[in-house]
């Protein structure tokens, strides 16, 4: 990937507040895949002590949506027109990490995936996997 794509993702990031709010960080981009972190913090828990499905969908959303980015012109951007999630264990330890993949890249729909690990003193939990679509729009 090139620097001017790679610096366009990271402005984009950026400038995502909610993004800042939940305290995530964008960890890793590659053509394809993007791949964000983020605390579980006090802010972020559910009722029973364990991170909110809010926060993993968040943050599993903008990796697949920034995963789909990087395979489209500097002139572009893209939308969520639809994603799923699958919760399949509780949000437990000191972060997430979102890895966000593209499956099928495609010049009006991009098919994406996302899995979201908990990660708790070195041990990794998959909690949650994600399937959409993103939809290119120009800037």
């Amino acid at each position: 990937m090139d620097n001017a794509n790679r610096t366009r993702i990271e402005e984009s990031f950026a400038a995502q507040s909610m993004m800042c709010t939940l305290g995530a960080k964008l960890y890793s981009i590659d053509l394809a895949q993007a791949v964000i972190t983020a605390p579980i913090l006090p802010g972020a828990l559910q009722q029973q002590g364990f991170g909110h499905a809010g926060l993993t969908f968040s943050i599993g959303d903008s990796a697949a949506g920034y995963a789909a980015l990087t395979t489209l012109p500097l002139d572009s951007e893209v939308v969520t027109a639809e994603i799923k999630i699958n919760l399949l264990a509780p949000a437990k330890g000191d972060f997430l990490r979102a890895t966000g993949r593209v499956v099928k890249p495609g010049k009006r729909l991009i098919v994406v995936t996302a899995e979201v690990h908990a990660i708790a003193a070195g041990e990794e939990t998959l909690v949650a996997v994600l399937l959409g679509t993103m939809v290119p729009v120009p800037v």
